[in-house]
């Protein structure tokens, strides 16, 4: 039996930016690898997406002037 440990590890990356999130804490895809080790936080925002929660996106720039999304829970 093949398990797949990319599904594994990507419902537990999903359950701690649930947490995340819920917590009123914002997230941007540097948070996500340096808290979770997840290097595709679109695709686990689309996944808690699916799952009905409603997860706002906005385009914030950083301080080194790049402009990258940076996710809350949509209230």
């Amino acid at each position: 039996m093949n398990i797949n440990e990319n599904l594994k590890s990507s419902a537990s990356q999903n359950e701690r930016i649930r947490e995340y999130l819920e917590n009123g804490n914002t997230l941007t895809a540097l948070e996500a690898l340096n808290l979770f080790g997840c290097m595709r936080l679109p695709s686990r925002i689309n996944d808690l997406k699916k799952r009905g929660m409603a997860i706002a996106k906005v385009m914030i720039t950083t301080a080194s002037g790049k402009r990258v999304a940076q996710y809350s829970l949509g209230l």
